[in-house]
């Protein structure tokens, strides 16, 4: 008993220094990790950023100091580098195997950054969903969809894909296809669309608004209108130039059609 403790006293007060600094080292570190990442968040230097590089820049920092501060505690306890190194490398290959997906949204992540082909508070379209970008992550994108529904998009699907992007530009045209009776009279309408158009004060007069009749369909007479518009206001002039028309058209006694069979009776 005497030869063992002889043995074991000296490992124990060993590793027990040792784990007393891993733990110091550790809770000193965290305090500083989070303070660096904080100041690259909220600091002077972020605000001079864009909102997604900053964000993304101290989501990569943190996961860096991290790696950084778990080999050195590992340095510390003794543990020699050149195992650590060797099973980082063999456990690399099977969570690179495991984790394919998650890479593949870290790479996405990489190319939204350099791109740029959305940023935060951009209004998009991507695998299905249409929403205002709410913030950009490492790994995933999050939408906040017209009727407040959170949505996760990973970034590597993102980059795979095609993205719309409804607010880079400061204008958009608003198209709209409305159908009369045939016998109307065609100036007369088109007329009437025009006038509605310049009567909208969200409506630009550079490019000036178009009308023309677009089709001959079967139960109707198929205008198109195309006026242009900021971005911000797409949808209310939408609206608007519907509802008014609408009760232009009825009001001037041209019929708005519905779909019509004639049927013929054979004695």
């Amino acid at each position: 008993m005497e030869k063992f403790l002889d043995w074991i006293i000296p490992i124990l007060q060993d590793v027990g220094l040792k784990l007393l600094i891993s733990i110091a080292i550790f809770i000193v570190c965290r305090f500083i990790i989070k303070t660096v990442v904080k100041a690259l968040r909220t600091g002077k230097a972020s605000q001079k950023m864009e909102p997604t590089v900053a964000h993304f820049l101290a989501n990569f920092v943190n996961i860096v100091l991290y790696i950084i501060l778990a080999v050195t505690i590992i340095a510390i306890m003794g543990v020699p580098m050149a195992s650590v190194v060797a099973a980082i490398a063999s456990a690399g290959v099977a969570i690179g195997l495991a984790l394919q997906g998650a890479l593949s949204n870290f790479a996405g992540g990489i190319m939204i950054l350099l791109f740029h082909p959305f940023r935060v508070g951009d209004f998009i379209e991507v695998n299905g969903f249409s929403g205002t970008v709410d913030d950009i992550d490492v790994f995933y994108t999050f939408l906040k969809t017209p009727d407040n529904k959170a949505v996760t998009v990973p970034n590597g699907s993102i980059m795979s894909n095609s993205v719309v992007n409804y607010s880079v530009n400061g204008t958009r045209r608003v198209e709209l296809n409305i159908g009369v009776a045939y016998g109307s009279d065609i100036d007369r309408v088109k007329a009437i669309l025009l006038e509605e158009a310049a009567r909208h004060e969200l409506v630009l007069s550079d490019p000036e608004p178009f009308c023309r009749l677009s089709t001959q369909g079967d139960s109707a007479l198929n205008f198109v209108l195309r006026v242009w518009t900021n971005t911000s206001d797409y949808w209310q002039v939408n609206f608007d130039l519907l509802e008014a028309i609408h009760k232009r058209l009825e009001a001037e006694g041209i019929e708005i059609p519905f779909p019509q069979i004639d049927v013929h009776m054979k004695q």
